[in-house]
């Protein structure tokens, strides 16, 4: 278990939700989809594991005759939501606040949530080390219980490792930095 907690992508996650919510005209309480990774661009969608219910999204979009190539769109309009928050109300203070929310609740509550939160991945998870990142994750009054390690496809295995690469990098650049000095 781990006590500390980021808010990874939990933000990314709900706006996900909401988007395909809208679109398919669902409750966003019936869209089960996760985003992974840092919170910003080299964020990616493991479109395998999106559900409606207990149907897979792609499921869904054939079914309404409607081009899976639009999945990656609702995945930018979630990436480029943030810039369009900042840029009209220079920040993002609401949907952290909210974020924090969820996440303290599931832990006073003890609910076993499943959030997509920053947590730290060591011994092979995902093929990491070393590393906080936004992953599915068990949260209760434990913090992080369990680390929800999905069986990744070569490509979106590609996304996060490029992903973590963007963190170590920069921690590289900016903690680690400070330490060695």
């Amino acid at each position: 278990t781990s006590k500390v907690i980021g808010t990874g992508t939990i933000i990314d996650t709900a706006r996900l939700r909401f988007i395909l919510s809208e679109y398919l005209q669902i409750s966003s309480k019936n869209i089960h989809a996760y985003i992974m990774g840092e919170h910003g661009d080299s964020s990616f969608v493991p479109w395998y594991y999106a559900n409606v219910g207990c149907k897979s999204i792609i499921d869904v979009l054939n079914d309404m005759n409607k081009p899976i190539s639009i999945l990656e769109d609702f995945h930018k309009d979630v990436v480029n939501a943030a810039y369009e928050i900042i840029e009209k109300k220079r920040a993002t203070y609401y949907g952290i606040g909210l974020a924090l929310c969820k996440i303290v609740k599931s832990i006073i509550d003890n609910d076993n949530s499943i959030i997509t939160v920053s947590t730290y991945l060591e011994n092979g998870k995902y093929g990491q080390d070393d590393i906080y990142i936004g992953v599915p994750a068990i949260i209760n009054s434990n913090g992080v219980s369990e680390i929800l390690e999905l069986n990744l496809t070569k490509e979106d295995q590609e996304k996060l490792d490029n992903s973590c690469n963007i963190i170590k990098e920069m921690r590289e650049k900016s903690i680690d930095k400070i330490i060695n000095e």
